[in-house]
């Protein structure tokens, strides 16, 4: 009887284990590396102007966020690409994406664009405002 006793009560400590509630799947954001940039012509100071990004995201619980630009001075930028990562089960593949990014309406000259990746490495493109 004490064998029974103590298997009933070993399975129902096995199924309040299994029934607690699972973890929800948190959202974090991180910065992601760009791997190349699309630099369109024929901006003035009046048109809203863009660049087009594109990269490769390490695995499905990463989706595109939003870009962050931060202005060092009036002709030089940086930006910084964000994307939100859902802990959990995600597909084990590369997945490439590919973003338009807008700059804004910019004064009229050469602008230096620095895209900074999550590991601090950089690439750089340049503007032309008309």
């Amino acid at each position: 009887m004490k064998k029974f006793l103590l298997v009933a009560a070993s399975l129902m400590l096995a199924n309040f284990a299994f029934a607690a509630p699972a973890a929800r799947n948190e959202e974090k954001e991180v910065a992601v590396g760009i791997s190349g940039v699309f630099v369109p012509g024929g901006f003035d100071s009046s048109a809203d102007a863009y660049v087009v990004v594109n990269g490769v995201f390490q695995n499905g619980c990463y989706k595109w966020s939003r870009a962050e630009r931060t202005t060092r001075d009036e002709f030089n930028h940086e930006i910084r690409s964000i994307a939100s990562v859902t802990q959990g089960m995600c597909i084990m593949v590369l997945i490439p994406f590919q973003k338009e990014v807008r700059l804004g309406q910019l004064p009229a000259g050469k602008h230096n664009l620095k895209f900074v990746n999550g590991d601090g490495t950089y690439l750089e493109k340049t503007l032309l405002v008309e």
